[in-house]
């Protein structure tokens, strides 16, 4: 069952819909349920309302390994760049835009806190007061630029998005800020953190060598965390939904199964 509302970005003016996935049997128990945030909402259930035809089909992903959870989908920003800029923590160095054919006149990034503190005081009370949920059993995942965002909520809030998984991330958008603040980051809350990067990842002219050399850059880093992590080189892996569909059922069993 999904559940869709409207809410208020406050910080960032703006209005973004929210499709909750529901379990089958939410309506008839008294059931507690944990909560995995995701980014790309419109992307998350069904492939008609995917922006490429392809979605996660993240209802049928769940029923196919029998894990019982309430995901919550952010749409979003679908205007211009503002993409990037929600999921950019940081303004992104003008290099990447000519990578991406985008104005260099235009900041790439830098509303990423904005989003993820909505998300941890806006956004998420109003879910465990509206939801049955295990307020402190909370995820979240994303992939490209929606990793890089789901990456830095766990280094930001680690005592909160204890679960993360970070599909084919672009951690290329803010290389070195993000492996700073990884660093600097107490990460010893975190339970479990999941990441990984495909061999024929595109984005413009960004190829398979730059994910794959950024993302080997940041578990170097992630190797000094002492933390339970994994990571994973996807071979023959493409940058889209039906990959990160593939990829999704056994990520899942880690980051939810002891």
């Amino acid at each position: 069952m999904i559940e869709k509302f409207t809410v208020n970005i406050s910080a960032l003016n703006t209005e973004r819909l929210i499709r909750v996935c529901l379990p089958k049997r939410y309506e008839n128990s008294n059931k507690h349920y944990p909560v995995l945030y995701m980014h790309d909402g419109q992307n998350l259930y069904r492939d008609e309302d995917s922006f490429f035809g392809s979605s996660w089909r993240i209802a049928d992903c769940l029923e196919e390994i029998g894990l019982e959870l309430i995901v919550v989908g952010i749409d979003c920003n679908p205007k211009g760049t503002k993409r990037f800029d929600e999921y950019g923590p940081w303004v992104s160095e003008k290099s990447i835009n000519r990578g991406l054919s985008i104005d260099e006149s235009i900041d790439l990034g830098g509303e990423g806190e904005q989003y993820i503190d909505f998300i941890v005081e806006e956004l998420k009370p109003y879910i465990d007061d509206k939801y049955r949920t295990i307020v402190d059993d909370t995820a979240m995942a994303g992939s490209s630029s929606g990793g890089i965002i789901s990456t830095y909520a766990m280094c930001k809030y680690p005592s909160i998005f204890k679960r993360v998984a970070a599909l084919s991330n672009a951690y290329w958008l803010s290389q070195k800020e993000i492996e700073d603040f990884a660093k600097k980051s107490d990460l010893s809350d975190v339970k479990k953190f999941y990441f990984d990067v495909g061999t024929k990842e595109q984005t413009a002219t960004f190829g398979s060598d730059v994910y794959v050399n950024s993302n080997i850059s940041f578990k170097n880093v992630i190797d000094e965390k002492n933390i339970n992590y994994r990571f994973e080189i996807a071979e023959g892996a493409v940058h889209n939904e039906v990959a990160w569909r593939l990829r999704f059922p056994n990520i899942l069993l880690y980051l939810y199964k002891d």
